[in-house]
């Protein structure tokens, strides 16, 4: 008899309305191979840190909830970064669409493998956070390369699995003309992203930071205002 799947999950959101449309079921998985400087969730880093479910139990949590989601909402996988453990958000997004629940991956697009590509067809959407629009500051902030990022883009654009765009607007790094131009310019060169959204940096993290003893890299950084998000907003009309 084969062996059930387990993953690591960090933890659980019933009713989230900031991950994909409408109301979502968000799982927020454990792993993570980034060490981003804006990162909120530095609890995820470590996958066995976690706590260990099936996807049959997630699934089961999943469907009380489902009255709920409406024509819109679903279920979201996040982290941490989900394509850590492609293998077990394969298999909880088969038994979700089995179920008839919208699937939603929310990644980085740091990673590519074959059971990646597997798991994008189970896909319904994909959140993809682009931090950056140049390798240089990918590398010193994220540690990631850019164009990784980009492959993974187009692998969504030849499966054409709905996407949206996702950047965190940091002042100082990426607040600036020239980053939403190229940031608009990937969104109009391929077809599978229907939204871009900029997101406004936010240090509500800081306790995590000292609770682990660790320190926040960011927080001489100030969050940006409402005005200066609308003004970069104005950029992707």
């Amino acid at each position: 008899m084969e062996k059930e799947i387990k993953g690591y999950i960090s933890s659980f959101q019933t009713l989230g309305t900031l991950d994909g449309p409408g109301v979502r079921f968000v799982v927020f998985m454990q792993g993570c191979p980034l060490r981003c400087l804006c990162c909120h969730n530095p609890e995820t880093w470590e996958m066995r840190s976690g706590q260990c479910h099936t996807p049959k139990q997630i699934v089961e949590n999943v469907k009380k909830y489902k009255e709920y989601f409406g024509a819109d909402g679903g279920i979201t996988v996040s982290g941490g970064e989900p394509l850590v453990q492609a293998e077990f958000v394969t298999e909880l997004f088969k038994l979700c669409k089995e179920s008839g629940i919208n699937t939603c991956l929310d990644t980085s697009g740091c990673l590519y493998d074959q059971s990646i590509d597997k798991l994008l067809d189970y896909c319904d959407l994909v959140l993809l956070d682009i931090k950056y629009t140049d390798n240089k500051s990918y590398i010193e902030n994220s540690g990631c390369e850019y164009n990784t990022v980009l492959e993974f883009l187009k692998v969504l654009d030849k499966k054409r699995i709905q996407t949206w765009l996702r950047q965190v607007i940091i002042p100082t790094l990426n607040d600036n003309k020239k980053n939403i131009l190229r940031l608009k310019q990937i969104a109009d060169n391929h077809k599978c992203v229907v939204k871009t959204e900029l997101l406004p940096f936010k240090k509500i993290c800081e306790t995590k930071y000292s609770n682990m003893n660790i320190d926040f890299p960011l927080k001489h950084i100030p969050q940006p205002s409402v005005q200066q998000i609308e003004k970069l907003n104005k950029l992707l009309d």
